[in-house]
């Protein structure tokens, strides 16, 4: 045989080998559509969960009895405190601030109790995974 008469016997087929690389192709798109229907159903249950921060009947008798105010300053930094304790899997934290501290319950953005910072000094925090000071 020369070298202009090719053998088609000799030479893979093109089309068998294109179909087994589109076969890696589609195992991709189909990963890519569950990882983003994940993706999906996340955020929207992030967005469905409580926006606002609540108060127990507890922390409200507290704090009232402990003269504390919750100005617009402290609930930011209470709601923004909340936000770093899910983000390092608190659950029941202590969270300490320049005017108080208050015990929260992070999955549910909500305070427990709250003492001002002289109180603090005189008691044990108990059944807490994680504390946050914030200035």
């Amino acid at each position: 045989m020369t070298k202009n008469n090719i053998n088609p016997y000799l030479i893979p087929q093109i089309n068998s080998t294109a179909v087994n690389k589109s076969a890696p192709a589609n195992k991709e798109i189909e990963n890519a559509k569950e990882f983003q229907e994940l993706l999906d159903q996340n955020i929207s249950e992030k967005s469905s969960v409580k926006e606002n921060l609540e108060f127990s009947g507890h922390a409200l008798r507290r704090m009232k009895q402990r003269n504390l105010t919750m100005d617009n300053d402290e609930y930011l930094k209470l709601k923004d405190g909340i936000e770093k304790l899910k983000n390092k899997g608190g659950q029941d934290s202590l969270i300490v601030t320049n005017k108080a501290a208050y015990i929260v319950d992070v999955a549910n953005n909500k305070v427990v109790t709250a003492m001002d910072k002289e109180d603090m000094s005189e008691n044990v925090f108990t059944k807490i995974d994680s504390t946050l000071f914030i200035n």
